[in-house]
């Protein structure tokens, strides 16, 4: 490779004396001279010192050669070039020719067969502004490639995964990341940063299979499939409403509803319906979820699980299936925990409050309404210096009754008139304009039916639509005997995937569970034993846990589930779960830990253990 400084260019000479002959005014409507940019020497595309992509190179030649191109032109050439004539304009341009006459060129040419262009891009990522993602993994697929088999897969696939995440560059780097989880089939993403370097090894190998064109027209798929979820390149219809909701809840979904796209368009055996079933299934999980304050941390391995999951011939069944054999940290929560936590707990403070108002507002309806605009509105105002007519109202205990009942559903509405609400009396606000009376938010028709506003009306109202919304987010719908089925199936199928051996143990802690092991296996022939990672867990014949074994550097953490007051038997080792904010390497949530240190103390936990097995087979 051959390196050179030249100090100036003959087109910066052009230009620098074109502005010394002008005045203000004509710099105003100076062009930037085509020298720098163009060979004259040469003709056609060979005339081109700088080749961009297809929309920049558009308008970057029809600057060049003072052609007409639309004003509104999406392309950052077309900005750099009006703001630095913006600023020429009103510039002194002796100053201009000064910082001109500063600038040092460097042309580096590149030997054909001895230098690698890619490594040398890639060394530019070192330097200055990083290269993106995006950047680096074009490149590295087309510079390998001859001048015209670059221009073909280019314009037949390239151009076209771009224009997915035009509008988000970002987004293309975990597109990336996750087309490369689903071809892998791997448990653990990529990081997002270090995509290019992992994406070398997973194009190559792709590529020898089935070819580059192949590779490229199933990541075209996929980019299609991504950008619509991600809303780069919104859908119409009621699938574009159910993609839309769930991308609000967890964009990390963005793996799994990629390979349910796929059941859908390439091999059609997941009809709209069924597609439509399947997000709103995961809609609800999601949003349950965090109604009951349930972990969010992992959600990336469970969707990449679930992912992998779906079978291409029955995506839909293969979906509820997977959902069901997630573990008791994943669940998919309840009716009656769903219902509980949706009317007593503090709602105002979710992430999704206005989501939620929103799809309560437009649940089962064909004329919806747009609430882009409205804001949450407190009918009990939520200021503690109540007003009078408040206090009145509410009586003596109207300070409880705010704590208690202000930040809950049924207290909670959306209005277009926050401001005109106010903290008013309740009366006032059903009856001035744009008030409670007048309103066409169907929330609202219980509130403007009611004649006083206590704790015994935001009761009433949060359970009616906590009603409506267990139909808005349904339970997964399987029965009892299927979900036994489906989670025993599950975990026997995992506890073939890893040999006890695998799980890390300190060796004096390896005799300790050594010397534990046979009495968990005693306790019935069709237990479950599951080894993973940092743990090992027991679950009964119908596939629920009942103790995990967590080892620590000289004990293991026995983790039961069992409640502390269900306990028939404590001594100072027995703890109760909820003390800690979460227990380290744990798979489970439990209720009851115990720390196992010596082999004298296994007569006595496994009184603990038995009753916790004996529940778990209820």
């Amino acid at each position: 490779m051959r390196r050179k400084h030249i100090p100036k260019i003959r087109g910066f000479e052009l230009l620098a004396s074109d502005i010394r002959q002008r005045d203000s005014e004509a710099i105003r409507e100076c062009e930037l001279p085509s020298v720098g940019l163009k060979n004259l020497q040469e003709e056609g595309a060979r005339q081109q010192k700088l080749v961009l992509r297809r929309n920049d190179q558009r308008v970057l030649l029809a600057l060049l050669d003072r052609m007409p191109f639309a004003s509104d032109e999406d392309s950052r050439v077309l900005e750099n070039y009006q703001f630095f004539r913006e600023k020429v304009a009103s510039a002194d341009p002796s100053i201009i020719y000064r910082g001109i006459d500063r600038l040092v060129i460097v042309d580096v040419a590149l030997d054909r067969g001895s230098d690698d262009p890619q490594m040398i891009f890639e060394s530019l990522n070192s330097t200055g502004l990083d290269l993106s993602q995006a950047d680096l993994i074009r490149n590295f697929i087309l510079m390998r490639m001859s001048e015209r088999e670059q221009t073909r897969l280019y314009d037949t696939y390239w151009r076209h995964i771009e224009d997915s995440f035009r509008s988000a560059a970002r987004t293309f780097d975990l597109f990336a990341r996750d087309y490369m989880g689903l071809g892998k089939q791997t448990a653990k993403l990529a990081r997002a940063d270090s995509v290019y370097y992992e994406f070398r090894d997973f194009f190559r190998d792709r590529e020898q299979a089935i070819g580059a064109d192949a590779v490229l027209h199933d990541m075209q798929m996929h980019a299609r499939y991504y950008a619509a979820f991600a809303g780069t390149a919104p859908v119409g219809g009621r699938l574009g409403l159910a993609l839309k909701r769930l991308n609000q809840l967890a964009e990390v979904a963005a793996i799994l509803v990629m390979r349910l796209f796929d059941c859908h368009e390439r091999a059609q055996t997941l009809s709209e319906r069924d597609f439509i079933a399947s997000l709103e299934m995961l809609e609800s999980y999601i949003f349950r979820r965090a109604v009951c304050g349930l972990q969010t941390r992992g959600y990336n391995q469970v969707f990449v699980s679930l992912a992998q999951r779906i079978r291409e011939a029955d995506p839909l069944e293969s979906l509820q299936q997977g959902l069901v054999a997630l573990s008791e940290s994943y669940r998919f929560p309840r009716d009656e925990e769903f219902l509980t936590e949706l009317t007593r707990r503090d709602v105002y403070s979710m992430r999704n409050c206005h989501y939620m108002l929103d799809r309560l507002e437009n649940f089962d309806t064909k004329e919806p309404t747009d609430t882009s605009t409205y804001t949450i509105e407190h009918v009990l105002p939520q200021d503690e210096r109540l007003n009078r007519h408040w206090k009145e109202m509410l009586g003596p205990q109207f300070k409880d009754i705010q704590t208690t009942w202000v930040h809950r559903l049924g207290n909670l509405t959306l209005t277009g008139y926050n401001s005109t609400y106010s903290d008013r009396p309740f009366e006032e606000k059903k009856a001035i304009k744009g008030g409670f009376n007048e309103s066409a938010v169907r929330l609202n028709k219980i509130i403007r039916e009611q004649g006083r506003w206590t704790a015994a009306e935001i009761e009433m109202r949060g359970q009616l639509l906590a009603d409506i919304a267990v139909k808005a987010w349904p339970p997964l719908r399987v029965s009892a005997e299927e979900l036994k089925q489906v989670r025993r199936a599950h975990l026997q199928r995992e506890a073939g995937q890893m040999q006890l051996a695998q799980v890390a143990m300190e060796p004096q802690v390896r005799q300790l569970f050594d010397a534990l092991r046979p009495h968990l296996l005693a306790l019935a022939s069709d237990l479950i034993e599951v080894p993973r990672g940092n743990s090992v867990s027991y679950y009964a014949h119908d596939g629920d846990y009942f103790v995990e074994a967590i080892p620590r550097r000289r004990k293991l953490t026995l983790l039961l589930n069992l409640s502390l007051s269900e306990c028939t038997y404590r001594d100072e080792n027995v703890s109760d779960a909820a003390d800690w904010k979460f227990i380290v390497n744990a798979e489970h949530d439990g209720g009851v830990v115990y720390r196992l240190k010596l082999p004298e103390q296994i007569d006595a936990v496994m009184k603990l253990i038995k009753q916790a097995h004996e529940l778990a087979s209820q």
